[in-house]
């Protein structure tokens, strides 16, 4: 099988892209590109451009990660809409959000879309949890230090390398490898 390219300018994204495909003998490489996104309540709707975008930066099969938390008690908020949450309030903006609250359930939905000029296809990974009181400490990115997943008591940044047995991305991933390797 011919290398994937995944496009991003997300570099962690990329190592857990990597991570995970190489356990499915899929081979990808990065490539650091600033996709434009578009404004849209659909995350379909904006991996599939985001793909065609990439494919037409690259000129060879890519495939590119869009995801969202959404969150019960704000109506699915941010959604499409959490790296523009993320960049403008924050983890502890979303816990302001969520104060008195009773209802904290969660859950990340990843989709894996790849375009090669003539196929487009979409993978999807969901895992459902919690938003945790309080950012924890331990690293990760993005959301990881808030986010509980169903079956611990640990954040994504907790759990550290753990993370991938419950991630979105790695269900959505799987899901990708055994449609692409059966192309």
């Amino acid at each position: 099988m011919e290398t994937i390219t995944f496009a991003s300018t997300n570099q962690n994204k990329f190592f857990e892209v990597q991570l995970i495909l190489s356990t499915q003998n899929v081979s990808v490489e990065f490539a650091k590109i600033s996709l434009v996104e578009i404004q849209s309540d659909s995350l379909e709707e904006i991996a599939r451009e985001k793909a065609k975008t990439a494919f037409a930066e690259v000129g060879r099969q890519v495939i590119v990660e869009d995801d969202g938390l959404f969150i019960d008690s704000l109506g699915g908020f941010p959604g499409p809409y959490s790296s523009f949450v993320f960049r403008t309030i924050g983890n502890d903006g979303i816990l302001k959000l969520l104060t008195g609250s009773a209802n904290r359930s969660a859950y990340f939905r990843s989709l894996i879309a790849f375009y090669n000029g003539i196929t487009l296809s979409i993978s999807e990974g969901r895992v459902d949890g919690r938003i945790s009181e309080r950012v924890t400490e331990g690293g990760g990115w993005g959301y990881d230090p808030i986010f509980v997943p169903d079956g611990t008591d640990l954040t994504f940044a907790e759990l550290k390398k753990s993370k991938n047995e419950y991630s979105h991305r790695r269900r959505a991933l799987e899901n990708f490898a055994k449609w692409y390797l059966n192309l």
